[in-house]
């Protein structure tokens, strides 16, 4: 609804103006001022969307009050009703932003129309400020997914159709030369703490937050010239500590990486904010990876390039006893060489990281593993390797029972419809994009005969329903459903229903006599 007010000191002026606009916009919400004072004053509580001003007024006249209210509310229009039609009024009502004026007296059609004009402006307006608003949410929507996005691909390497350089263009908070990665740990049931700890680092302007990966929140934050690192980070690491906090568990844990010098290396900082999380003798709640004091540099824990390589074929192989093999291989050395823990943790999450970046690679999703806060002994390490590789085998597992699932029901589909044809297993791998040989074993194993003889089925079920058309004989029905001899054709289809064609014939106009 548009809200209107009426200046004037004369009431008699005031109470006709509202009668004929009450007539003629019945659903205009309407106010009334004695003076320009009260104008200005009635203006910031009210905040109508047009203003009727009389220029004439005792005290504060109009053109002094509509400066007042202009600068206040510079979305207010204004309309001047005055009994003097001087140039001087009108450029001065001008300057201030003025749409109109009306004369005193006026007739009731020229009130109107100067009123209607304006109303429609501030409809359009109205219209206008609405989709806009409309469109900033969208926006805004959108440039979170992005926000999330880039981080995702920056730290776990996934890859998507939109390089994540392009991403980074769309969003509003501008990259430096140097960043570092954050860990948030949220206990189970603060999940809901997700959007308050995003709008605070959006508020400072700081960083990009990623996607909530259990109960891990990961933030890639952007240097500040003007602070040292220690400072921007313990800053920022205490304003998200001091958000109010929803659920029973309140004990919340930063882990901060060093600085990188690129984008390419903060998938090293995010690892190193990973194991900050996990330092139990910290005595704040914020933690830097550069107080973990350590004889071993993790940072050339890696696998080199030949084991990454022979450790992504057995993956892709879907060799998954080999893969747990290998990599409880590596973990026993670790233990049997006394290394630390937390760097023995580091070192098979990477391990892990290089298995889910595989599988991403063929088309396998997967959650990114991730272990729980605290590991205390190698024998829970083990049990935790050992459970996150079982689950992403699972993901393996499901992955290609779904891809043999519709793969079997397309090689159906496609011999059902072309049953007439001559069908072979080049013919069949070619469709799906799938070897002859293993066509044939997994037809096989899912549908317990081999493709030979569905084909053969559907091409006696389809005769059977020929056989209905008394106009079409053997021989014509043999050539239809895809055999070229009447006789061989005769013995096979004795031979799956027990009956001649002549027999199942006769029989069906037995049935129907």
């Amino acid at each position: 609804m548009i809200k209107l007010l009426i200046v004037d000191d004369e009431q008699i002026e005031r109470e006709g103006m509202q009668t004929i606009l009450e007539r003629n916009f019945p659903d205009l919400l309407i106010k009334q001022a004695k003076n320009g004072k009260m104008a200005v004053e009635m203006a910031d509580d009210y905040t109508p969307d047009l203003i009727l001003m009389d220029i004439k007024m005792p005290g504060l006249n109009g053109l002094e009050a509509v400066e007042q209210i202009s600068a206040r509310h510079p979305k207010t229009k204004f309309i001047m009703v005055t009994a003097y039609d001087t140039f001087g009024y009108v450029k001065a009502a001008i300057k201030l932003g003025v749409k109109d004026y009306i004369l005193k007296p006026s007739k009731i059609s020229e009130i109107k129309l100067t009123v209607e004009k304006v109303l429609k402006l501030i409809e359009q307006e109205k219209i206008q400020q609405t989709n806009n608003m409309l469109q900033e949410a969208a926006l805004q929507r959108t440039l979170t997914l992005v926000e999330t996005d880039v981080v995702t691909q920056l730290l776990f390497d996934h890859v998507h159709e939109v390089h994540v350089d392009m991403l980074m263009e769309m969003l509003d908070i501008p990259s430096t030369n140097e960043m570092f990665a954050m860990i948030v740990l949220l206990p189970s049931g603060s999940e809901s703490n997700y959007s308050l700890i995003k709008e605070k680092v959006r508020q400072n302007k700081s960083g990009w937050v990623g996607a909530l990966y259990g109960n891990q929140l990961p933030i890639i934050v952007f240097r500040q010239p003007d602070k040292t690192f220690r400072s921007q980070a313990s800053t920022l690491a205490r304003d998200i500590l001091a958000i109010p906090k929803t659920g029973q568990h309140t004990d919340w844990i930063i882990g901060i990486g060093e600085v990188c010098s690129s984008l390419d290396q903060v998938r090293q900082s995010y690892q190193d904010a990973l194991m900050a999380t996990l330092d139990t003798k910290a005595i704040t709640n914020y933690r830097f990876y550069a107080d973990i004091h350590t004889n071993v540099d993790v940072r050339y824990s890696h696998l080199n390039k030949s084991e990454q390589k022979e450790f992504a074929d057995l993956i892709r192989l879907g060799h998954w006893n080999d893969v747990q093999m290998y990599v409880m291989n590596i973990l026993q050395r670790y233990e049997k060489e006394a290394a630390n823990l937390l760097h023995s943790q580091q070192r098979m999450l990477e391990i892990l990281w290089i298995t889910s970046r595989v599988l991403n690679e063929i088309g396998v999703e997967t959650t990114t593993p991730l272990y729980s806060v605290q590991t205390t002994h190698y024998r829970q390490l083990r049990s935790e390797t050992k459970q996150l590789l079982a689950k992403m085998k699972q993901s393996y597992d499901d992955h290609y029972n779904n891809l043999e699932a519709d793969t079997i029901q397309q090689i159906k589909q496609y011999i059902m419809d072309h049953s007439h044809q001559d069908i072979s297993l080049d013919t069949l791998a070619q469709k799906v994009g799938l070897s002859p040989i293993y066509i044939s074993k997994m037809f096989k194993e899912k549908q317990g005969i081999n493709y030979i003889d569905f084909l053969t089925e559907c091409r006696m079920e389809k005769a059977k329903r020929l056989m209905n058309d008394l106009e079409k004989s053997i021989k014509e029905i043999t050539f239809e459903v895809g055999y070229h001899d009447p006789n061989y054709f005769s013995k096979v289809f004795k031979k799956m229903t027990n009956v001649s064609p002549k027999e199942y014939r006769k029989t069906l106009l037995r049935n129907k006599a």
